[in-house]
């Protein structure tokens, strides 16, 4: 059924969805503190409704630690370096308010959306595009337990690097995606009501980018950022001393050292790129080439700072948080090109 011309709200939704962009962005970095923190791994059980209700007794605070020192980190790293309650509490705090921000994400999405389902805000052709972002961050959810489960066993210290990566990229999409659409509501708002197309430009430098945020999810994932704190050399090497006897692929796959490498390289191959969309858009918006320019300038700087501090946890946070940015800006630029075709 077609909704009344008279009862759309094309500005409303966009502005819904760009703020629930920035509850993501947001959830990025609360994610990075997660991780830098070693907290991932400090609540054990995934319930997604009794879950949000911290422990609030002694009795359930010691239950929770007797589940978290039954895991491979607890046994290996940090029972050994002397952990007690306080500190298991500092690291539970991080890993449940993680949890807490993706239920909040979840309930502004969802419950906006019944609303305007129920007012028929929607315009044609956006009803099951919403509901394939209320999908989306809904598997993200599944996701982030995987990744958890990946590491609750007697030998892991941390969860999969590839786990990590899949819950990272998915929020990424997520994010890009939710852009995406308000941008098109706002067009249509404007009565453009034809949707942006994703053009060739968008997918090959979409493609770069992607590779980077990969490598970077597995630096975070294998603590690679520790393996230098120097630029441009690592180890006083261009190309450092690297675990290369299980053959080059299981190197660039599992390596830190290679993959450490590897991101910081490939890097400028996402500038280049990334300089030849921001050229492209410039006649189009000055503002979104700008926005690009600015978010890998800092991203760069953020970069070399996160390794030359070793891994300060704010300056690696706003690493973070700026690729999300970074990611933002991209999906502006791609959109305002496909609005050509």
């Amino acid at each position: 059924m077609i909704s009344n011309p008279a009862q759309l709200r094309p500005i409303a939704l966009a502005n819904w969805l760009f703020f629930v962009a920035a509850m993501v962005i947001v959830m990025v970095a609360v994610g990075g503190i997660t991780r830098l923190t070693e907290s991932g791994l400090s609540i054990t059980e995934w319930k997604p409704i009794t879950g949000a209700i911290p422990p609030l007794s002694d009795a359930a605070w010691q239950a929770e630690f007797d589940l978290y020192k039954a895991t491979g980190e607890y046994k290996n790293v940090t029972g050994p370096a002397g952990m007690d309650l306080a500190a298991f509490k500092f690291i539970y705090f991080w890993e449940w308010f993680h949890r807490l921000w993706g239920r909040l994400i979840g309930l502004a999405f969802a419950l906006p959306l019944a609303w305007f389902w129920v007012r028929k805000a929607i315009p044609q052709g956006y009803k099951l595009r919403l509901v394939a972002l209320l999908a989306l961050g809904g598997l993200q959810g599944v996701f982030g337990w995987f990744m958890v489960k990946s590491g609750l066993n007697e030998t892991m210290t941390d969860v999969s690097h590839f786990m990590l990566s899949l819950h990272f990229l998915t929020a990424m999409l997520t994010l890009g995606a939710l852009v995406w659409v308000a941008l098109d509501l706002r067009q249509f708002a404007r009565g453009n009501k034809r949707m942006a197309h994703w053009t060739v430009t968008a997918s090959w430098v979409g493609a770069v980018l992607c590779i980077q945020l990969l490598l970077a999810a597995w630096v975070a994932g294998l603590n690679a950022g520790l393996a230098s704190d120097s630029w441009p050399l690592m180890q006083g090497r261009f190309i450092p001393e690297y675990d290369s006897s299980r053959g080059l692929l299981y190197a660039m796959t599992h390596d830190p050292y290679l993959i450490h490498w590897m991101h910081r390289w490939w890097a400028w191959v996402a500038v280049a790129a990334l300089i030849v969309m921001a050229r492209k858009v410039r006649p189009l918006e000055r503002k979104a080439s700008v926005a690009i320019h600015s978010a890998f300038g800092t991203q760069i700087v953020l970069g070399i700072a996160t390794v030359m501090t070793g891994v300060s946890l704010w300056i690696a946070v706003s690493h973070q948080v700026v690729g999300a940015l970074l990611v933002a800006a991209f999906v502006w630029a791609a959109h305002l090109l496909g609005r050509r075709v």
